[in-house]
């Protein structure tokens, strides 16, 4: 079984010997990087850390306490003044670990949490700003499983195991010397297996660690087979593909099962060793403390004492391997993150510049999405005039969608430029960009919040009646009306409780609330109902007047009456004009009409 597993994660095996190779100077300043999200909070983690160290030192004052009591009871010279004088200390000494461990605590989730917060929000201010080739390079559940997951995950060990660890990591050195003080031969009996395990930990850290980055693959393909498997449930139930989309589904989970399972076997003796032998104080404190009072050279109350300091050894000692542990964990967690954090944005002017004019202007535009796969647009020269209706028409692959979305700069051409009003678009911040472009899809997403709130993402400061009156221009507001709960019917999961048409509708109402000088639409009424079309064509039409318009469409009738057809075919402009113009110098527009004609006469059964 192990054979078979490691063969299959060979490839996650060599990502991950490359990740280990490939770790600059920066990634290893790791802790340094994760604190610069902690928005000022640095110094409050080392508050955090101070709080911890007093609270452990406070925790052995009662030790010493109880020596003082026990020396005095062996002596026969013991009162109750001399006992509640020390009880008191002991109880302040509590009460002072007690109240700064909570402190150190409560300190340190503030500062884990606000880490937390701005690793989210880079993350997504990241992928907001990264050409869509990069977010598309990544499914959706290795990104879900590193801003949900992953990042969770640093809390737990930056919460506790930073500071407490250099509590536990201080007090064994306290606890040392003040062995030595009582007696050299017991501070040093206390360190009689410390080495041997030393050397079983780090052996486990040597085969864990070849094996963590694996982990990491292998923990992201799991995490994204189940989160297409739940996506893809309507379509698995509908083509009654259960039984094999399941078996993927479950294969992923065994394998990943059988991995850990298979990893965990390999460290399992030296992680037991090293939990065994390294906190093993009291096997040499025990014994050379008989020895010791035995010859008279230590008292029994001393014997007491440094039995309690090596007891506080072997905790801090066992929490120091578990911390380390969770160190390292969050260290590999940090490094993956910083991957997606190094994740490639558009290029930004420092200067904003913005249009006079909406007029669009596309010069010899190439572009690839993979270099592998070669061009998908080979020099495409398109003027728009400012306020001209402009349709993108021709076979699919030609390269229709493409233009849109360099247009709005879902991605960088390749060489080449698109300019409105004479600026190049690279020269604009995205977030002008976004502010002067509206773009409407087939496949439109909704938030699950309430439709008001879904329609006035287009323009957050609008009121409530604002976005009424967009609705009803979009002919959104009878259905919504309809609705449980109104406007205030959440859209569900990606909008799933609505119909695509209700979909797409709402979707305009946005656009038309944003009313952005240039309008992108992408076959917009594609699901909309034969009753409402009409209605919504006029809607649209009224919006766009004085705007730069650009419609793909695959219903020819419905651009009949653009200004501009551009007739695209394999990446190239194939033949523009008018609809009128077209239909008698262009061949494949003839067809697309003829087609299209005879698609609207077409009925089932025919």
């Amino acid at each position: 079984m192990a054979a078979g597993i490691l063969e299959r994660y060979k490839k996650i095996e060599e990502k991950g010997r490359t990740m280990n190779e490939e770790v600059t100077k920066e990634e290893k300043k790791w802790f340094g990087t994760l604190l610069s999200y902690a928005k000022g909070s640095g110094g409050r983690l080392g508050a955090s850390v101070v709080l911890s160290m007093l609270s452990l030192l406070a925790g052995l004052i009662p030790y010493y306490c109880v020596y003082r009591i026990l020396d005095k009871y062996i002596a026969a010279d013991l009162d109750k003044a001399y006992v509640l004088h020390f009880s008191l200390i002991a109880l302040g000494a509590y009460m002072v670990k007690v109240i700064c461990f909570g402190l150190s605590t409560g300190i340190s989730h503030y500062v884990a949490f606000n880490v937390l917060e701005g690793l989210r929000l880079k993350v997504a201010d990241v992928f907001l700003k990264a050409p869509l080739g990069e977010v598309y390079a990544h499914s959706i559940g290795e990104i879900k499983s590193v801003i949900v997951d992953k990042i969770e995950d640093i809390e737990p060990p930056l919460a506790h195991v930073v500071p407490e660890g250099a509590g536990h990591i201080v007090l064994p050195g306290v606890c040392f010397a003040a062995l030595a003080v009582v007696d050299i031969r017991v501070a040093f009996a206390a360190l009689l297996a410390f080495p041997l395990g030393l050397v079983f930990m780090i052996l486990t850290f040597v085969i864990s660690g070849k094996n963590m980055a694996k982990y990491q693959e292998a923990n992201a393909h799991m995490s994204s087979v189940i989160v297409e498997y739940v996506e893809g449930i309507e379509v698995i139930k509908a083509f009654g593909r259960a039984g094999v989309s399941y078996e993927k589904f479950a294969g992923s989970i065994r394998d990943y099962r059988d991995f850990v399972i298979d990893w965990l076997e390999s460290t399992w003796v030296t992680m037991k060793l090293a939990f065994a032998f390294m906190p093993a104080t009291l096997l040499g404190v025990v014994p050379v403390s008989i020895l010791l009072v035995n010859k008279g050279s230590m008292t029994v109350s001393e014997m007491a004492l440094s039995v309690m300091l090596a007891m506080s050894m072997v905790i801090s000692m066992a929490k120091i391997e578990v911390f380390s542990n969770g160190l390292r964990q969050m260290q590999y967690t940090v490094l993956e993150i910083q991957k997606f954090l190094n994740i490639r944005s558009l290029p930004e002017p420092e200067k904003e510049r913005r249009p006079d004019n909406y007029s669009i202007e596309l010069k010899d535009v190439h572009f690839t999405y993979d270099e592998s796969q070669g061009e998908v647009l080979h020099g495409i020269d398109l003027t728009m005039k400012e306020g001209s209706f402009t349709a993108l028409v021709g076979p699919s692959g030609g390269g229709k969608s493409t233009v849109a979305k360099l247009i709005a700069r879902f991605w960088d051409v390749s060489s080449g430029s698109i300019k409105i009003g004479g600026i190049d678009i690279k020269d604009m911040k995205v977030t002008a960009l976004a502010d002067i472009v509206s773009f409407v899809t087939q496949d439109n997403f909704l938030f699950s919040r309430s439709l008001m709130e879904n329609i006035r993402l287009g323009n957050p400061k609008a009121t409530d009646e604002e976005v009424i009156a967009a609705a009803k221009a979009a002919c959104c507001d009878e259905f919504i009306r309809k609705l449980p709960d109104g406007y205030d019917t959440s859209a569900g999961e990606a909008g799933k409780r609505l119909s695509g048409g209700e979909r797409q509708r709402i979707a305009i109402a946005r656009m038309m609330l944003k009313d952005a000088p240039v309008v992108i639409l992408d076959e917009a009424t594609a699901f909309t109902d034969p009753e409402n079309e009409t209605k919504l064509q006029e809607s649209i039409a009224n919006l766009t007047k004085g705007k730069t318009l650009l419609v793909i469409a695959h219903r020819l009738s419905t651009i009949k009456s653009a200004d501009r057809i551009v007739v695209l075919n394999g990446g190239r402009i194939e033949a523009a004009g008018s609809q009128e113009e077209l239909m008698s110098s262009s061949p494949l527009y003839q067809r697309m009409w003829q087609a299209h004609i005879g698609a609207k006469n077409w009925a089932a059964g025919n």
